[in-house]
Order: structure tokens, then sequence, then C-alpha cells
């Protein structure tokens, strides 16, 4: 269990106000650069798709740019599939498997998914938590909780305004995610602080897993993916109590949330086929490297079955 005296910030047993939210702000660094590590990227990847510049944080605007990458020929005849990293920004394996699968298919490497589909890539959702390797934005909230109308998080609401204004139908929604033992030892001690509710910490899983939509499941479509990523990385196994992260399983690799009671990101479209992806990178069996490339597994895998399904 964890209380409001694991983080140094606001009293046990009382919420935080603004004035906390400010003092926990104040203690936050930028720890590595946005600049270098995604928008450089992004540059090089400018030749080969359409770079749109859909808002920017209020923060800082010209630091904190808000990017997505669009397919440079769309095609009204192709079905539309799209890709979200860092939504929270701590998460790096999915910023960086974001932009290696665009890297892929510029290369040609293993297939060239775009011959099939429009795609739409996010791969940074959260700058500031990018660089200052937290879950929550600026404010202290957590985006990937706060896809809902007047979202307070700007991360999120900007997210749902640009696609919105797209206009198109995505039929495939993969959300790159990770899970870390930080969310043990940072996150779940800040959230009891900043709700003065007790937190109880989670059995972090070893390995990588998937969370479905409790409404639509999908569990050939999760399945597929699973057999994609084992290829790569090991599937995270259950806990004694037959679960991952306190919920039960759906099936070997997979648990289910519902998605828009809860504001995820997975509820931002209505894509038929939807699966938030979840990586360990503090497992003593991988590296960064093959975090990255279990990111790039689980969007192929993803699209691969959509495009058997749609034969």
């Amino acid at each position: 269990m964890t209380d409001n005296l694991d983080c140094p910030t606001g009293k046990p047993g009382k919420q935080w106000t603004g004035v906390e939210k400010q003092l926990w702000f104040e203690q936050q660094g930028i720890k590595r650069s946005y600049q270098d590590e995604v928008i450089s990227q992004i540059e090089l990847l400018s030749p080969h798709y359409d770079v749109v510049q859909y808002g920017a944080l209020t923060l800082d605007e010209k630091r904190y740019p808000l990017f997505a990458l669009k397919s440079e020929n769309w095609q009204a005849d192709k079905k539309t599939v799209l890709v979200t990293g860092g939504v929270h920004g701590y998460e790096t394996s999915g910023v960086q498997g974001a932009l290696r699968f665009l890297q892929n298919e510029v290369g040609n490497h293993v297939s060239n998914y775009s011959d099939f589909f429009n795609l739409i890539v996010v791969p940074c959702v959260s700058p500031w938590g990018y660089e200052t390797i937290n879950r929550w934005n600026n404010q202290a909230i957590d985006p990937n909780r706060s896809f809902y109308n007047n979202s307070p998080a700007q991360e999120s609401a900007a997210l749902m305004t640009f696609i919105k204004s797209l206009d198109v139908d995505i039929c495939v929604h993969v959300d790159l995610h990770e899970t870390t033992d930080t969310d043990n030892t940072v996150f779940r001690p800040a959230l009891a602080a900043r709700d003065a509710i007790e937190q109880k910490n989670w059995n972090i899983p070893d390995g990588f897993y998937l969370v479905g939509n409790t409404l639509n499941p999908q569990e050939k479509f999760q399945l597929a993916i699973i057999k994609k990523v084992e290829q790569v990385t090991h599937i995270a196994p259950a806990d004694e109590s037959g679960k991952l992260i306190g919920v039960d399983l759906s099936q070997f690799g997979v648990i289910n949330y519902a998605g828009k009671e809860l504001g995820l990101c997975m509820s931002l479209t209505d894509a038929n086929y939807v699966t938030t992806t979840e990586v360990y990178p503090d497992s003593p069996k991988v590296n960064d490297e093959n975090c990255i490339v279990a990111q790039v597994a689980a969007v192929s895998g993803a699209l691969e079955f959509a495009m058997k399904e749609d034969r």
C-alpha cells in the first residue's frame, strides 16, 4: 500500500489544490530533449509524409508543438489507421516505436502498409511529459484519463479536436504504452497524494501485454497481435491471482478496460479494432531496442489482421 507520505508534495489526507500542483510542477526537471529525440526524427520523415502541426502546449508553444504524420498520397477509398504514442510522456518505447514504424514504412523493411491503408501517426501526444519523464502533464493531469468532452488536459483536447477535424472513419487504432516499475515507486504515490486516496501497488507484469476495450474486445484481433509480438519479445504471464495489474485475463496476455468510461485514448475513435499496448522496459529480459521492436510488431500485427479481415 502507498499513502501521501510517499510523495513529497502536499499534506497527508488533503487533496491537492492549485498551490500543491504548482509546487509539484516546480519540482519537475527537463531530463531529455523533445527537439533532439522526436522533432528531429519527424523532420527526417517529412519528405515521405504530410507533417501536420495540430497544436502546441501553451506552457511553451515554441518548445512543445504537437505533430501528426499522415500518408502523403491520401486516398479516399482506403481504410484509415491511427497510431498514437507518448500519451504518457514517460513511456519511451511508445514514442520511439511510433517513429520506428514510420521509418520502416519508408525503408519498406517488412511490408508497405501504406499501400493498403491511409496512415495517421501521432508519435508524442505529451511532449512536456516526454522531456520530464512524467505520466502527468504540467498541471498534474493524466492525459490518458482525459479523453472526454471539455477535457482539462491540453494534450487530450488537442488530439480529439484534430482527429475530429479529419472527418474520416478510422478502422484500427493502436495506442502505444508501457508499464514500468515507476508506476509503483513514483506514479501511484503521487496519485495517492494528489487525490488523498490510498492506492494499492500493482504487481508489475514482466513482459508485454495488451489492453482491449471491454465493450468491443475483438479477441481474435488481440490474439493476432500477441502472436506477432511473441516473435520478438516475451508475453507477460498472469500473477498468482491469475491477473495482470489487478485485472482478470481475457486471454493470454490480454486484459480489458472500459475505455470510454475511464477517458482512455483507446476511446478516441469509433474504430472497430482497438488496442493499447503495454511494454515492460524494466525487465532483465529486454533492452530499449527490444521494447521499440515490440511496439512496431504490435502495430504490424494489428494491420496484418485488419488486411486479412478485409479480404
